[in-house]
């Protein structure tokens, strides 16, 4: 980041000196309406906010619908979009309160209501999509409107709450083009956000121009921008390095990632710390080989992170011992407490008391083009193969049938990111062990979900730290998931587009708006 930002002081002063107008540091007339072209390998599950909770979708949602609240970029705190105040009404944390922004319409013309808003929330809870957000609203018991004013009763304590509106479970639909009680299927967008999808083709492109109707936080819009999918990390890197993207991010290959220089001047190199984790989920359900908790230790004591980070990643993510990644309160190494170096020994101990043959078999499934997930398929069979103990049959599957999959506990074991929801370890909780966890491991544990519901009631966040240590220690003993690696973000862009630097932080915001010619 130093780099980039030197080389743009020493053109200013170069331009000083031989006379050049400031002005022309600002973009063209020819540039001014140039589309800025983003490669990016996430995928995007649906267009409707009810039907997507994954990194893809929520990228797009970002840009086309609005939320209550939404962060500015690295904040900690949400501030008002759509809302022009919001606010809880009593000290119990049980009821927020909500008022509209004056002169919010959606496409059709009409003005946004609390009814709009109460219609959003009340549908992603109805139709309770297998790989829809409904379970990040697991606090929200019902939704009142009346004018401007939304008021959301929560069925306990969640100073959490107004993280979640700011996220894609929070997107507000026009009531007259959303179905109550289904999905919508076609290829269009009715939201009020800084951008308008003016075409989409599904695992191809997005294109989007600025919305000149928008209001909320933002004071004003981006540039066009068009979003182009790619189907692995391969075809990404060699459309960047073709120069038919402007913009590369999520997700590059290790070995290019490996390999990149911020002194670069062809490109700008942007490098932060993110939150953003991988884990290897297990089926704990009766019908799961892997239902016994005592295989579930075993195969955590074959797990070698750090031969995944240095030989899969080239070094490029740093190996993970907790649910809740560093820079997070509450974060431990319980697992490397628990299991400290990789031991078939200790696992072949575990299954001997478990009273199975070996080697154990089970399934093993990952999402084909999300990054180096084959590479570490293959890997992690190699080391949970060790010794014979177990017999581990790998598929890769496209991405939405893979979050089908899982979801309907069709496999053993499966590998997969997750991108915080928003900056807070609450997102680390429920959604990936509480009893109704997106992850749908099967796991369930009342002492887990009592601290994870007790860790919500305190507004001060730091006084939900010794809750959170205390989920990963049991985390690590009943193993429902075995953290792997977290990751540094990496986006490229070419030396005349700025604001890449904004595109994503430990927020969950994706900010295309951000993006500008130089």
């Amino acid at each position: 980041m130093r780099s980039v930002r030197m080389r743009i002081l020493v053109t200013l002063v170069v331009l000083a000196v031989v006379g050049i107008g400031g002005w022309q540091l600002l973009p063209s007339q020819e540039n001014k309406n140039k589309t800025i072209t983003v490669g990016t390998t996430d995928a995007v599950t649906s267009l409707d906010p009810a039907g997507a909770y994954d990194a893809g979708s929520w990228a797009l949602f970002n840009n086309v619908f609005q939320t209550l609240l939404t962060f500015e970029p690295g904040g900690v705190q949400p501030v008002p979009d759509a809302a022009q105040s919001c606010d809880f009404t009593d000290s119990g944390l049980q009821t927020y309160r909500c008022v509209v922004r004056d002169g919010i319409t959606f496409p059709s013309g009409r003005a946004m209501t609390a009814e709009d808003v109460k219609y959003s929330f009340d549908r992603v809870k109805k139709i309770n999509s297998d790989v829809g957000p409904a379970s990040l609203l697991s606090t929200l018991g019902s939704v009142t409107a009346s004018g401007k004013t939304v008021t959301f009763h929560l069925s306990s304590p969640d100073a959490t709450f107004p993280f979640k509106l700011a996220t894609g479970a929070g997107a507000i639909v026009d009531k007259d083009k959303y179905p109550a009680d289904k999905l919508r299927t076609d290829n269009s967008v009715d939201g009020t956000g800084p951008y308008t999808l003016t075409s989409y083709t599904k695992d191809k492109q997005a294109a989007l121009r600025p919305n000149g109707s928008y209001k909320g936080e933002l004071s004003g819009t981006g540039r066009p921008v068009e979003l182009r999918y790619y189907a692995d990390s391969a075809k990404l890197a060699s459309a960047y390095k073709a120069k038919q993207i402007d913009v590369a991010t999520r997700t590059l290959p290790p070995g290019m990632v490996s390999k990149l220089s911020p002194s670069d001047p062809d490109q700008r190199v942007l490098k932060a710390d993110s939150s953003e984790t991988r884990n290897l989920y297990l089926n704990t359900r009766k019908s799961s080989p892997l239902h016994d908790v005592l295989i579930r230790r075993a195969i955590a004591w074959l797990v070698n992170r750090e031969e995944l980070a240095s030989t899969v990643y080239d070094g490029t993510v740093q190996p993970l011992y907790s649910l809740i990644p560093t820079g997070l309160t509450g974060h431990t190494t319980s697992f490397f407490d628990t299991y400290p170096t990789q031991s078939v020994a200790k696992a072949k101990a575990l299954l001997e008391e478990a009273g199975v043959s070996t080697p154990v078999t089970f399934s093993f499934g990952y999402g084909i083009g999300h990054g180096a997930g084959a590479e570490e398929a293959a890997a992690l069979k190699k080391q949970l193969e060790a010794g014979g103990l177990f017999k581990v049959d790998v598929k890769g599957y496209e991405w939405t049938d893979f979050q089908k999959s899982w979801a309907q506990g069709k496999m053993d074991a499966w590998a997969v990111g997750w991108v915080a929801d928003y900056p807070d370890p609450d997102t680390f909780g429920a959604s990936l062990v509480g009893s109704d966890s997106v992850m749908s491991t099967g796991y369930s544990n009342k002492a887990v979900d009592h601290l994870l519901q007790n860790s919500q009631q305190y507004a001060d966040r730091s006084r939900a730290e010794q809750d959170f240590r205390t989920v990963q220690t049991d985390v690590a003993n009943d193993v429902p998931l075995i953290p792997l690696w977290q990751r540094t973000d990496y986006v490229l862009s070419s030396e005349d587009v700025g604001g890449a630097q904004y595109l994503t932080d430990s927020t969950g915001i994706f900010r295309l708006w951000s993006l500008n010619w130089i």
